[in-house]
């Protein structure tokens, strides 16, 4: 619970934060690198080596 000390409010990082990010933002970050490397590698084989 946040407190009021010297006219500041003080919050631990979690109540700061207001959630942890947990593993979602790992994995919608790593699926979306390798989905953006698999179309790079299709784009490429169907362009230029067509």
């Amino acid at each position: 619970m946040a407190k009021l000390e010297d006219g500041h409010i003080v919050e631990t990082t979690r109540e700061a934060r207001g959630a942890e990010r947990g593993p979602t933002v790992r994995n919608v970050l790593v699926w979306s690198i390798g989905l953006v490397v698999v179309a790079f590698v299709v784009v490429y084989a169907l362009y230029f080596k067509a």
